[in-house]
């Protein structure tokens, strides 16, 4: 049976193989991909992932430029138009790996363990982003960026859905940071919005712009199964340690129940792992919520921490941690849709 998992613009699409003989330009001293791009005229999302791809092996361990050196160019016109094909997987194949160039060159191949999840759609919604960083924390000498880190939490949860079959959208996108398995995660402003939308720095536009995608796509995926879930680190005073808190409409019985379900795998896990600690976090309605006011799909909002509380911050500082965020947001989810 075909298997098709739609999960961004530049994330499952197949890529167009061009010629050796395609056109070329030499990096400048201190430039990067986006800035040689911008300046040969191939400003787009899609163009940054195929000149990755074309280029292999000739980017610096980062990903960066080498000035001097020349680099492959993607085509203009029909060439560069064939990743918007979205990959597909042909009649009776097994669907057994994923390619997702978003998640990075190590996490890019997505393994589907099974199919328990499918028929099940998700829009992903990682706090802030482009020119607005969120909450920032301090940690020694480093900054931490909320948008940053919801980023990543959020990424891993869309890897875990996927390997279990889910349909699963990122309203927010970053060409380059792929899942990250630092402590410190480098804060830069190019994320975009689904499906390659400059983020506006006007909270509420911003807001706008996302929710009208998740909209969108909800009208197509009509009659299935949808949640939307947005991500945040809190920001409160230095002394406050929480918990993780969900919050849903108020007149949204899918919501509340969803945010419940995730919240029992959460209070359960908090009991095996720190028995002797209460978990105080909770379940609460809070339809004042832009996103949450707004999303056509049951939608929950979840504050994973405050990000100046130096007990809070390991939360989400450690990659281990912020990988048992994901996985325990996506065993409530599982529970969710099981139980619908």
């Amino acid at each position: 049976m075909r298997f098709v998992v739609f999960f961004c613009l530049f994330c499952l699409f197949a890529l167009p193989v061009f010629s050796q003989r395609g056109p070329t330009a030499v990096a400048r001293s201190g430039e990067g991909a986006h800035a040689l791009l911008r300046r040969n005229g191939l400003p787009d999302t899609r163009h940054f992932q195929q000149f990755l791809t074309l280029n292999q092996g000739r980017l610096t361990a980062k990903g960066g430029l080498i000035a001097g050196r020349t680099y492959r160019l993607p085509a203009r016109g029909k060439a560069s138009q064939a990743a918007a094909t979205p990959a597909r997987h042909p009649a009776g194949s097994s669907a057994a790996a994923l390619h997702a160039p978003v998640f990075g060159s190590k996490y890019s191949r997505v393994r589907v363990l099974d199919r328990s999840m499918r028929g099940a759609v998700y829009y992903l919604s990682p706090g802030h982003g482009g020119p607005d960083p969120g909450a920032v924390g301090k940690y020694g000498p480093h900054r931490l960026a909320e948008d940053e880190y919801a980023y990543d939490v959020t990424l891993r949860l869309a890897r875990r859905l996927m390997e279990h079959g889910a349909t699963v959208y990122m309203l927010v996108q970053d060409p380059n940071d792929g899942i990250r398995d630092e402590q410190f995660l480098k804060i830069d402003r190019d994320e975009v919005t689904y499906p390659r939308q400059r983020i506006p720095l006007n909270q509420l536009a911003r807001l706008r712009q996302r929710i009208t995608q998740a909209n969108k796509l909800h009208a197509r995926h009509k009659g299935a199964y949808q949640r939307l879930l947005a991500l945040h680190v809190d920001s409160r005073s230095q002394g406050q340690k929480i918990d993780v808190f969900f919050y849903h409409h108020a007149n949204s019985t899918a919501g509340a129940r969803t945010a419940r379900n995730i919240h029992r795998v959460f209070t359960n896990r908090y009991a095996r792992s720190q028995p002797n600690r209460p978990y105080s976090g909770n379940v609460l309605p809070r339809s004042s919520l832009y996103e949450v006011r707004n999303s056509h799909a049951p939608a929950v909002f979840m504050e994973l921490g405050n990000i100046h509380n130096t007990r809070d911050q390991p939360r989400f500082l450690l990659p281990d941690n912020r990988q048992a965020l994901a996985n325990w947001i996506y065993e409530g989810l599982r529970a969710d849709y099981k139980g619908r």
